[in-house]
């Protein structure tokens, strides 16, 4: 047999649905990079991956049965070495051939060559390639080491006693068929087959046997009654959901419809209903608990009103389905009564009352308490409502109510609920709008691309929670590192910086951590911080790294004007005369930093200039550049600032070509670095210019 589509089956107890997919793409992967190492597969082989509640499965398509054979030239020994005086060949050759599996009658196939160094005897052969059972056996026992399991098991093996295999879940069937042919390898204690398992209840027989490779999806369809891919079972999910559902909109996550595909193999919705006295309960807790507790889909009518349906995901096909949506509805009815009796529950106590228990909270070791937290939290929101014009009143409310809902029974089921349910019981307590919204919004953004807050107050508290945490999480010596931000420091600060530039607030950095922290040295750390975020999100953006480079050298304060100074600088780079100031302005800065001792004076003094040229570059400059440019930088004109500076070009050319700035003079050299000092100052207002010079 040349090549054939190759089929390996593990088959399992259930799952863990949250990982299944994962699961699935990580087998599938580990396998066909094992295999193409191995150069068992064709260039145009296809990988087909399958996952169902018991089964992680793959198919490869154009596997050899034998990977080819692999010429190779082997070096044996420096000729010098090699052979003595005579031209007999040495002990340490001969050794050197017994090793290879070769003897002296091999000699008349070496050939001399250098090596780079010396001539050298080398030897062709041909290394025999790998049968498909021995790579097959070395990929899978590699694949399964290498899973990405979140919990191992261990158990015996089939008729076993003692817990020696490990995996995420018992494995009772190994199938691994290339072509029609059975794979004799094994695995996690169980020998290659051709058999599998289908429907545990609608399988027309206990037993499947898989005739050949391609056999296994319509195979396990017809007579398993499972739809062995994860994405065509996920797939009929949503049609099935989105025809039951009519005319509503069906609430479906993403993370949920992973979940529920992984939880059946033949998949059916079902429609049931629930008493609507329920949807006087806020409706992100019905949701939630509808999702969390019990995998269902909840049901909105055009406007995004929860209505009394929902759709449940059964692993089950009947005629008469009475029984299964009865039972579901009765769990339900359940659970909304919980979430009902919670909801009633916190509303006894109005969150303004709440506030002196979050005292009993520990926010974090060395930060003290929730109840310390919120202190902090007005106070900052307060300094920030001072500088950005927001009402003082209301921030300061938003402030000391944001964090009242973590004692509420509703926050302490879903935690995912704080802020929305703050907003909500804040509503209720008689707040303000604004108040009540904040509340909710405070937490806002909460991940790349969300909605930001709405009302200036609210940004303001969301800024102030976001900088708190920073701020906390430097002083206690918890930074981000590597890949590691337990705490989400790194997304808090780029919801600060979008805030800031996206609604061009007139604030500085400055400030912002002024705000937060009166410790100098964690200051400059966050600075650093933020400044090294800054860069990712206008990558993420896409701008120029050399261009972002250029700006963020300068740590420009008024962050709002990063993104106009970035356009400026790309407007300014397609002058023609760009790439010489560049050029120039990298000059400079050179011989600055060479002579950085001998810039002994503030400003360049006229009397000083020998040459007409110098003479010529400082009025430019000070006659006309330096007023125009300061004037367009009041003004925010960036691009105005840099594209005066072309205006130049004819004189700074003039200088470098007909000045020597080093001069004998220790009066005129240093006049002369001033003035270049003075030049860069002016040219380096909005970016670095000298960074974009190639």
């Amino acid at each position: 047999m040349s090549s054939a589509p190759l089929l390996v089956e593990l088959l399992t107890e259930e799952l863990p649905p949250k990982a299944l997919k994962r699961l699935s793409v990580a087998f599938a992967e580990l396998l066909e990079t094992q295999l193409r190492n191995g150069r068992f597969l064709e260039a145009s082989s296809v990988t087909t991956r399958y996952a169902t509640p018991r089964r992680l499965a793959v198919r490869i398509t154009g596997v050899k049965a034998k990977a080819p054979d692999q010429p190779f030239t082997q070096k044996l020994l420096p000729v010098a070495i090699a052979f003595d005086a005579e031209g007999r060949p040495t002990l340490p050759l001969m050794r050197k051939l017994e090793a290879l599996g070769l003897s002296e009658a091999d000699l008349p196939r070496c050939k001399r060559e250098s090596d780079g160094k010396a001539e050298a005897l080398f030897i062709d052969g041909v290394t025999a390639g790998q049968t498909l059972q021995a790579g097959l056996q070395a990929a899978l026992d590699q694949a399964i080491a290498q899973l990405p399991i979140p919990k191992v098991m261990r158990y015996p093996v089939p008729g076993g006693y003692y817990n020696d295999v490990s995996f995420v879940r018992p494995a009772h069937r190994l199938m691994a068929l290339h072509g029609d042919h059975v794979v004799p390898v094994t695995a996690l204690g169980l020998d290659a087959g051709q058999t599998t398992s289908g429907h545990r209840f609608l399988a027309t027989a206990s037993e499947i046997v898989i005739s050949q490779a391609d056999d296994y999806e319509a195979a396990l369809e017809t007579q398993g009654k499972v739809i062995a891919s994860f994405d065509r079972r996920r797939e009929r999910i949503v049609e099935g959901l989105q025809k039951v559902a009519g005319t509503a909109r069906v609430v479906m996550s993403e993370e949920l419809l992973d979940e529920v595909t992984a939880l059946v193999e033949w998949p059916e919705v079902y429609e049931g209903r629930f008493d609507p006295a329920f949807l006087k309960v806020p409706q992100e807790c019905l949701i939630l608990t509808m999702q969390q507790n019990q995998k269902y889909f909840a049901l909105t009518d055009n406007e995004g009103r929860l209505i009394e349906r929902f759709l449940l995901v059964s692993n089950m096909h009947t005629q008469d389905p009475k029984e299964i949506i009865g039972g579901n509805e009765r769990v339900l009815r359940a659970r909304l009564a919980d979430a009902r009796f919670f909801f009633e529950q916190d509303c006894k106590k109005p969150l303004a009352d709440r506030v002196d228990a979050l005292a009993s909270i520990v926010y974090f070791k060395g930060l003290g308490s929730q109840r310390e937290r919120v202190d902090r939290l007005v106070k900052i929101s307060q300094t920030l409502a001072a500088l950005l014009g927001a009402d003082a009143e209301k921030t300061a409310r938003i402030a000391l109510l944001a964090k009242a809902d973590l004692t509420t029974d509703m926050v302490g089921e879903f935690p995912e609920l704080q802020g929305t349910m703050g907003r909500y019981y804040a509503r209720h307590d008689g707040e303000n709008a604004v108040v009540a919204q904040g509340i909710e919004q405070h937490y806002w953004p909460r991940f790349a691309g969300d909605r930001l807050p709405e009302s200036l107050e609210a940004v303001c508290v969301s800024m102030a929670d976001k900088l708190e945490t920073i701020a906390g999480m430097f002083a206690v010596n918890n930074q981000p590192t590597g890949d590691k931000d337990p705490f989400g420091l790194r997304r808090a600060a780029i919801g600060v910086l979008r805030m800031v530039i996206e609604k061009n607030l007139s604030i500085s950095l400055s400030q912002l951590i002024g705000a937060a922290t009166d410790q100098r040295d964690v200051s400059s750390a966050v600075e650093l911080f933020f400044y090294d975020r800054l860069r990712g999100l206008l990558k993420e953006e896409g701008h120029a790294t050399q261009a972002i480079e250029a700006v963020l050298t300068q740590k420009p304060d008024a962050i709002a004007q990063v993104p106009a100074r970035l356009n400026a600088v790309r407007t300014f780079a397609a002058l023609p005369e760009a790439e010489a100031l560049a050029a120039a302005n990298k000059r400079i800065v050179n011989i600055l930093k060479k002579n950085a001792e001998s810039v002994t004076h503030a400003e360049a003094q006229p009397a000083l200039f020998r040459d007409d040229a110098e003479k010529a570059l400082y009025a430019v400059f000070h006659e006309r550049l330096n007023g125009e440019v300061e004037t367009a930088m009041q003004a925010g004109d960036f691009t105005k600032a840099l594209q005066v500076l072309a205006g130049a070009r004819r004189e700074v050319d003039r200088f470098f070509d007909e000045v020597m700035v080093m001069a004998d003079d220790p009066a005129v050299r240093a006049n002369r670095l001033a003035l270049l000092n003075e030049i860069r100052q002016t040219m380096n207002r909005v970016a670095d210019i000298a960074m974009l010079a190639g």
